[in-house]
């Protein structure tokens, strides 16, 4: 009756990149800008997340 790793990684994942879509969406950025930036999150979820953290928009 363990904890499976794969479920809780996947769980934080995709936590963290919920958190991240939410704070792309605050930022002051350009629509386009938080569409491709949202994108990007969602399609290269651990680069993207990386990504992101360094070079994306930051909160308004």
């Amino acid at each position: 009756m363990g904890i499976e790793v794969g479920g809780l990684l996947g769980l934080i994942h995709l936590i963290v990149a919920i958190w991240a879509i939410i704070k792309v969406a605050q930022s002051s950025a350009g629509g386009l800008s938080k569409f491709l930036w949202i994108l990007f999150i969602l399609f290269f979820p651990l680069i993207g997340l990386l990504v992101w953290f360094l070079a994306g928009p930051k909160g308004s």
